[in-house]
């Protein structure tokens, strides 16, 4: 759960009151939107539990006030297996308007409409607009939402899956503006949508350029081989000064010889300001880390990294070796050299050719 979460239920408690200054209606409220949520987290484990038929981890769900967001270790390779997990989320909304259909139905036939008519204004009416709603809303072809990845799944059926991302994505930064200008005359939260569908679908866009440009290279290509240690015995003073004395911000930690851990920039600053500089690194230190091999597809590497939420990764050889770290940043320089080179050979056969007219 997302802190901007509670003030959600801060804002919705409070606005609820003041209508009538009635504790009651304050009440109502939070836990109309508790209710609402709960239906978002059925959602997005609608996604979960097909994202797991494939083998596919939930890494965790996060509640924030525009919805929950459901981060899973990587995306499908297939884009059939794509189209079931992102229609999945929208089905179990649409099911759960079905089953507040036909309760208000039985209870119209049976005579016990008060408060419950279709379009009325009791629970069970009000769960079913809201289901309904969110089943159309997140069927909006709008990258990266379940609408977005539904067409760019349908779209890589046919074509490059890159450009079936490029697509979806520029479709969805279309409809973000749409969004937001709406929201500027009817309603501000929409601009809030707008500018978080415009954003994620920049970055989906940007994400699958990068899979695709490291398709092929290994992690061996793209990690640094030039990179500083610390021993798990040493103090924190040592730490600070080795993070002081250069760009790189997590340090590989040794025990006689052998990896023993990860000593991140945040780390070292928490543990200093909780122990001081005398501590030593293996008190502070990660010792739950993932690590990459030498031969390992640098895409897959990659997507460790973000699933972790990590910067680095130690690169590990053969007997326990640290042969090399990878890093955000070394990914990002291997492309931008990469990119820097092709413009380069690109301008070298465009000169070619002039040359070659004149």
């Amino acid at each position: 759960m997302h802190f901007t979460f509670l003030l959600l239920l801060a804002w919705v408690g409070t606005s609820a009151f003041f209508e009538r200054h009635e504790v009651v209606d304050a009440v109502s409220g939070i836990l109309f939107v508790l209710i609402l949520f709960m239906i978002v987290v059925w959602h997005e484990l609608g996604h979960a539990l097909t994202a797991r038929h494939f083998g596919i981890r939930t890494l965790d769900i996060t509640l924030l006030p525009i919805g929950g967001v459901a981060r899973l270790e990587r995306m499908p390779d297939r884009p059939a297996q794509e189209f079931l997990m992102a229609i999945a989320g929208p089905a179990v909304n649409g099911a759960l308007a079905l089953i507040c259909f036909m309760v208000l139905f039985a209870r119209q036939r049976l005579g016990y409409a008060e408060n419950l008519e279709l379009l009325g204004s009791g629970l069970v009416s009000k769960l079913f607009q809201v289901n309904v709603a969110l089943t159309v809303f997140n069927l909006l072809p709008a990258f990266p939402m379940d609408g977005g990845r539904i067409l760019r799944a349908l779209l890589a059926m046919r074509i490059n899956y890159v450009r079936a991302t490029s697509i979806a994505a520029a479709i969805g930064q279309v409809m973000a503006v749409g969004i937001g200008i709406a929201g500027l005359f009817f309603n501000p939260f929409l601009v809030l949508i707008g500018l978080f569908v415009y954003v994620g679908a920049m970055q989906e866009a940007r994400l699958v350029r990068m899979k695709s440009e490291l398709n092929g290279v290994t992690v061996n290509e793209v990690m640094l081989t030039h990179f500083r240690t610390l021993s798990a015995a040493d103090p924190l003073s040592r730490a600070a000064e080795q993070l002081l004395a250069g760009a790189q911000e997590d340090f590989p930690v040794l025990e006689n010889g052998r990896l023993a851990g990860v000593l991140t920039r945040s780390t070292l600053l928490d543990g200093l300001g909780h122990f001081g500089e005398t501590a030593l690194v293996r008190e502070v230190m990660e010792s739950q880390y993932s690590t990459a091999t030498p031969d390992e597809p640098a895409e897959q590497a990659m997507m460790r990294l973000r699933a972790d939420q990590a910067r680095s990764l130690p690169v590990i050889g053969t007997g326990g070796s640290i042969l090399g770290m990878l890093t955000r940043e070394s990914i990002r320089d291997f492309l931008q050299i990469k990119a820097a080179l092709l413009r380069g050979a690109t301008a070298g056969w465009r000169g070619r050719v002039v040359e070659k007219h004149a």
